[in-house]
């Protein structure tokens, strides 16, 4: 349930609507736009909600009550229907904004990091991703740096001015990775982690949520407001393409459904084609496609040398191979209305 507060209200008239809410034990959100106030009501029963809405209708200050039948309540466009964007550090990611997130798949050195942040910051990067750590297939392969590895990136920020999106895998690793990172990545593997989904929500910083390999936009949309009920609006969704039953790509990179995605949610999105295709030759295609399909930002994965990188090497872009697509997606986000 959505209350629409007038022009002309007052502090006072949105503090009693916030009262009358908590007193019925409904949770809230505040949405305080340039021109009015928008509170998203939750937990309000299905078959309250008419009789609810009649009674806040009459409250001063209130202009409408818009119920909402979908059970993605405050990342719909029903609650704002206007695209937004989100700040990762100095970077912004929507609003016409077209952010290209660039960085190694896992942070393996010190001098690693700091070569790859250089590269990709020089060739025009927003912001350096770069795991620390890493969800693997298998138990044996390369799991990341952990802590040593936060302390790169920052080490990383701190000569380039990069603002940092690393992945968190687990509730205990979230406090170390908020304190470092600027944005909190959720992997493809935690979509549905909803206790990880939560905590990350009242953590303080933006969150990037990867959609799940074989899950439906419904659900990762439905995922997303788990971390919007937390307590941010500073939600940003990644396509990183789904498992169909094509083998000559890693995934498919699923354009249809970022757009259907768009269509329901006013959260930006970006799209990863490096995970999606998993070759590096792929990669600049499917990252033009998506520029071209409305995507609000890409993730790249660049390795200063991937034939020694410890994990996804075949994927990774090489920086003089970035540096070439930066300047593509350039044309691409000029001729589709976007600033790159």
């Amino acid at each position: 349930m959505i209350i629409v507060m007038r022009l002309d209200s007052t502090e006072a008239d949105i503090e009693l609507v916030v009262d009358r809410l908590d007193e019925r034990g409904y949770g809230h959100h505040l949405s305080r736009g340039e021109e009015r106030t928008i509170i998203g009501a939750i937990g309000a029963p299905d078959d309250e909600k008419e009789v609810v809405a009649g009674q806040f209708s009459v409250l001063p200050g209130v202009e409408r009550v818009v119920p909402i039948l979908k059970s993605y309540k405050l990342i719909s466009r029903e609650y704002n229907p206007r695209p937004s964007s989100v700040m990762v550090g100095n970077a912004r990611v929507g609003g016409g904004h077209l952010a290209v997130i660039a960085g190694p798949c896992s942070v393996e050195s010190a001098e690693q990091v700091l070569q790859t942040a250089r590269a990709v910051r020089d060739a025009g990067a927003a912001a350096l991703r770069g795991g620390a750590y890493k969800p693997r297939s298998s138990p044996y392969s390369f799991q990341g740096l952990g802590s040593e590895g936060l302390e790169y990136l920052v080490a990383a920020r701190e000569q380039t001015g990069l603002p940092i999106v690393t992945e968190v895998m687990n509730v205990r690793q979230l406090e170390g990775v908020a304190e470092a990172a600027d944005c909190i990545q959720i992997g493809a593997r935690n979509m549905q982690n909803y206790d990880l989904l939560t905590e990350a929500g009242g953590c303080g910083k933006p969150v990037m949520l990867k959609r799940g390999f074989s899950s439906t936009v419904e659900e990762w949309l439905k995922a997303s407001e788990y971390i919007a009920a937390a307590g941010t609006l500073d939600i940003i969704l990644c396509e990183r393409g789904i498992r169909t039953f094509e083998t000559a790509t890693r995934f498919t990179l699923d354009l249809g459904g970022m757009a259907a995605a768009r269509r329901e949610t006013f959260l930006p999105i970006v799209a990863d084609p490096s995970h999606a295709v998993g070759i590096s030759s792929l990669v600049p295609q499917m990252a033009l496609a998506a520029v071209a399909a409305g995507a609000d930002g890409l993730l790249i994965e660049v390795h200063p040398r991937p034939d020694q990188a410890l994990s996804d090497g075949p994927q990774s872009l090489t920086p003089a191979a970035f540096a070439e697509l930066m300047g593509q997606v350039r044309t691409v986000a000029e001729a589709v209305g976007r600033q790159a």
